[in-house]
């Protein structure tokens, strides 16, 4: 059962009006969203950076906490990559040098 706010008479679950005072009765309780930072969206993110970006950019405004945290993950994920990347890169590149300077210095080379 329901009673009118105002008078505290009974109503039907159904009136938005009390039929007694004519007070109109409020909506409905409505339970906000919970909003805290999250260790697993923040590793989400680090593993699927672009993921993590799309997230931060769909919930910044209405879960600002668990945004944080999977734009951090995402940040920090994608830093770890770039600098995976030059490391590799320099790793090949040096490796690619020392052969191309062993093969150079023995294509001169002539038997007597």
């Amino acid at each position: 059962m329901k009673y009118c706010a105002h008078c505290g008479k009974e109503l039907a679950e159904t009136n938005s009006f009390c039929p007694a005072c004519g007070c109109a009765q409020g909506a409905p309780a409505v339970k906000p969203p919970t909003d805290s930072s999250n260790a697993g969206y923040a590793v989400l993110g680090f593993f699927i950076p672009l993921v993590g970006l799309i997230l931060w950019l769909i919930w910044k405004d209405d879960y600002p906490l668990r945004a944080k945290s999977v734009g951090m993950g995402a940040m920090i994920g994608g830093i770890v990559i770039v600098a995976l990347l030059v490391f590799c890169f320099a790793i090949l590149f040096g490796l690619l040098s020392t052969l191309g300077s062993i093969s150079s210095s023995s294509r001169y080379y002539r038997y007597p």
